[in-house]
């Protein structure tokens, strides 16, 4: 029975995978380039068309219109999304819809899984935390592509709270990929409570966005891995494919070991999700893959562009925009620093 459902497990993978290349051709950044510095930051056209192919509800079960497919099909999608640095705000449409999920709002639930709304959780009070205190009144930092929403839904002690985005005053901040972060200011006044979440519902939902961006940030290695190695072979000097220098070669084989070693951290916290680990486990799982991700993404991207040369450093070569979207997706639900700290205190004791 455990081999049937990891094949069929494995198939409905595979489609994802495939399903992924409609929207994120690999090798082709020209819709990337034009969504960059405009006022949304991203296509809505594309989000509904997310959410036609069932990929916000991936998570939810099925009784709340999602998929029920798991983290390893989520990371699998986002590894595919980063591949092709995909600008599309899917990942917070996936925490907004796990939270909608788990307070019963119905309505919302559906126009989210469909696409048609962009609704942001406006949860970070602070700078580098993956904590969600829901102080009354607090200003809402680093809310991502917030030009875009229609609505926010704001946790405020143990509840949810929905504001809408009309009219609202936000300060904006343009980011090195080409869109942008804001911060909200609540009005208490002009929000409309929703039912109490869950015990442990925020930090479960939080957790997964934060592992979902790690293999997004997976992703992004290899596209910028990928288009290292077709420069390698096709650039010549002295007569030869510059991928024929064994210092070039010793690189590479480097970048190569930190991709396969993010890929199995990643897998493995997926595969420690879907197992149903206690909130500790979870944590450390989480935790050890995001930090490996945001590492590893900096330094193969950082590579990628010394090894294309002088060209790499121009806006106009593709190979920079991978190194920009890892400097912004890399600190996205807590950065490298704040998960080795977290592993270290989530890790269970040899004792234990």
């Amino acid at each position: 029975m455990r081999d049937a459902d990891t094949a069929e497990r494995d198939v409905a993978i595979r489609m994802i995978r495939d399903s992924a290349a409609a929207i994120a051709p690999r090798g082709d950044l020209r819709r990337i380039r034009a969504l960059r510095h405009t006022e949304c930051g991203f296509d809505p056209a594309v989000l509904r068309q997310m959410g036609e192919l069932g990929w916000i509800g991936l998570r939810l079960p099925e009784a709340a219109g999602g998929a029920d497919l798991g983290m390893t099909a989520c990371c699998a999608l986002a590894e595919e999304l980063g591949r092709a640095l995909v600008p599309e705000p899917l990942i917070p449409a996936m925490l907004s819809a796990a939270l909608l999920s788990a307070c019963g709002e119905e309505a919302l639930l559906a126009r989210v899984l469909a696409g048609k709304a962009l609704v942001t959780t406006a949860w970070q009070e602070r700078v580098d935390t993956l904590h969600a205190p829901g102080t009354p009144g607090a200003p809402r930092l680093f809310i991502p592509l917030v030009r875009g929403a229609e609505a926010f839904l704001l946790p405020v002690d143990t509840a949810l709270h929905l504001l809408p985005a009309a009219g609202r005053a936000l300060e904006v901040l343009a980011t090195q990929d080409g869109g942008h972060l804001g911060t909200l200011h609540p009005d208490a006044g002009a929000t409309r409570a929703l039912d109490e979440l869950p015990e442990g519902a925020m930090d479960r939902a939080l957790d997964e966005a934060a592992l979902a961006t790690a293999g997004y940030l997976l992703g992004v290695m290899e596209g910028a891995f990928a288009m290292t190695l077709d420069y390698l072979r096709t650039r010549q000097q002295f007569g030869r494919p510059i991928g024929t220098f064994q210092a070039l070669q010793h690189r590479a084989v480097d970048l190569k070991i930190q991709l396969a070693l993010t890929r199995a951290s990643v897998e493995a916290a997926a595969a420690t999700l879907d197992a149903g680990a206690d909130a500790r486990t979870r944590a450390a799982a989480v935790s050890r893959a995001k930090a490996r991700a945001a590492e590893a993404a900096m330094l193969v991207t950082r590579a990628a562009v010394q090894m294309h040369g002088a060209i790499g450093y121009t806006d106009e070569h593709d190979i920079g925009l991978y190194l920009r979207k890892a400097m912004v997706a890399c600190n996205a639900f807590g950065s490298g620093v704040l998960h080795r700290r977290r592993f270290v205190a989530s890790a269970p004791d040899e004792d234990d």
